[in-house]
């Protein structure tokens, strides 16, 4: 009998489980995870001009951002887009809703040890699968880094109601720009209380600045939101690579899913719609054949621009306020989260590149095809 094994109970392992329940999937399914990140601490926000099957998982719905760039404030409407935020907790709560009427799906507590072509090893023993989707070992060979992407985040109780509740800011280039190109991200849950963190592009192989990145929140705080007195009620951290080139996910009967399938976005950092829409590809695939091989592959100028990007702003980390300030002058940001989205065409791509320094990426641009071109 065909059997699934899911290898990792996050973001990307329940995302898949809850596609494969309501897709009609009849064969036992198995999602093993030890534990050890409790998705209650977990947070994700993302955009989508559609709606998707764990919807219900999402507390807030934005119809609007804020965007500081250039010396100016903009708050843009999203057109077709919504930008949501979900919690871990309600992720895990709304996807159970999918699998736990479902007699063969199981969930099983223990640690992946390693990821073979009949199965898992979980605690030293086996356990044999048709196919496994991998979000726990990754592939063996995976491409070169691009650039780091170092978050350091703060969940803020202000004195004051200092935050707009219903605007998140996307971006706000008003703070030091620490060991490489460097924005603040807030997102308000209430005037009182925000998740606000400081975000930088960094070249490979750069030790997070964390006392750097701590001081630029403060003074963030202090001087921009003017909180008048806050307290950090939590804090999170962590170090994303990113890497514009794709990874090789296919091993026979083994599928790297989430971001050891390279679907953490190169330029933005974003992941989680990427996860819904390949989820909903990879239970829709095993439906119709039997195999979780039909997935759309965007096109591969996407992934041109994103190492593009990644190079010059290594380079020149001004670079990265002129870009998205190009990308966001528009009326909507919805032309701008069209193309981070990849769902743009090209005559509107020209058009969003109108803004930038052509010289500039048509150089890095060169430089890239041309290393691609000696790696054949």
């Amino acid at each position: 009998m065909t059997r699934i094994v899911i290898a990792g109970g996050g973001l990307s392992g329940l995302s898949l489980a809850a596609h494969l329940a309501v897709a009609d999937h009849r064969h036992p399914v198995v999602v093993v995870d030890d534990g050890s990140r409790p998705l209650a601490e977990r947070t994700w926000a993302s955009w989508s001009d559609r709606p998707g099957l764990l919807d219900a998982a999402a507390c807030r719905w934005f119809d609007r951002i804020r965007v500081h760039v250039s010396g100016e404030t903009r708050v843009l409407r999203l057109g077709r887009y919504r930008y949501r935020v979900v919690r871990g907790g309600d992720l895990a709560a709304v996807a159970g809703r999918f699998t736990a009427p479902l007699r063969h799906f199981t969930t099983l507590r223990g640690h992946v040890d390693g990821v073979e072509q009949d199965g898992v090893v979980v605690d030293g023993q086996h356990l044999r699968a048709t196919w496994v989707f991998d979000s726990v070992i990754g592939p063996a060979v995976v491409p070169p880094v691009d650039a780091c992407l170092a978050f350091r985040g703060w969940y803020v109780r202000s004195e004051r109601a200092a935050f707009d509740a219903e605007i998140p800011t996307l971006f706000d280039f008003r703070t030091a720009q620490v060991g490489g190109a460097s924005f603040v991200y807030v997102l308000p849950f209430d005037a009182h209380h925000a998740l606000v963190e400081h975000t930088s592009f960094t070249a490979p192989g750069v030790v997070e600045n964390g006392v750097a990145q701590g001081e630029a929140l403060g003074e963030y705080l202090t001087e921009v939101v003017r909180t008048g007195g806050h307290e950090v009620e939590r804090a999170e951290h962590a170090v994303l690579p990113l890497r514009s080139r794709p990874v090789s996910r296919w091993n026979g009967s083994v599928v790297a899913i989430g971001a050891e399938a390279g679907l953490l976005k190169a330029s933005t950092g974003f992941a989680y719609q990427r996860i819904q829409r390949d989820s909903a590809a990879i239970a829709e695939s095993l439906h119709r054949h039997g195999h979780p091989f039909d997935v759309p592959v965007p096109p591969a100028r996407f992934r041109m621009f994103d190492g593009v990007l990644l190079d010059v702003v290594r380079r020149e980390p001004a670079q990265l306020e002129r870009a998205f300030g190009a990308l966001f002058r528009h009326r909507t940001a919805e032309p701008a989260l069209r193309f981070l989205d990849e769902a743009s065409s090209m005559p509107q791509e020209w058009q969003l590149f109108a803004g930038m320094p052509a010289a500039t990426y048509l150089a890095a641009a060169r430089d890239r095809l041309a290393a691609q071109g000696r790696r054949t």
